[in-house]
């Protein structure tokens, strides 16, 4: 694996792992009053599209970055259309 490889790779793992702390936050608290929804949108909407070209052109660690956040900001859309607002 070349240095290039492993920058791909090591940039995937560290996109991939951006919402998990917010996830977290908002299960444990239940509050989602601070979530945008429209930004969540966005980013599932992104990630989809980022999937489409990762699988296109057989790039793995897009693939993997782009399945793990589109995952991820569907439990937070999820949790923001079924967490009711705390003030």
């Amino acid at each position: 694996m070349d240095w290039i490889q492993i920058a791909g790779h090591t940039g995937a793992l560290l996109s991939s792992i951006t919402f998990v702390p917010q996830v977290y936050k908002v299960w444990t608290s239940k509050s989602v009053r601070d979530l945008s929804l429209t930004m969540m949108l966005i980013v599932f909407t992104s990630t989809i599209i980022w999937l489409i070209y990762g699988v296109a052109l057989n790039l793995w660690p897009v693939i993997l970055a782009n399945g793990f956040i589109c995952v991820l900001s569907v439990l937070l859309i999820y949790f923001k259309l079924t967490f009711k607002e705390k003030s």
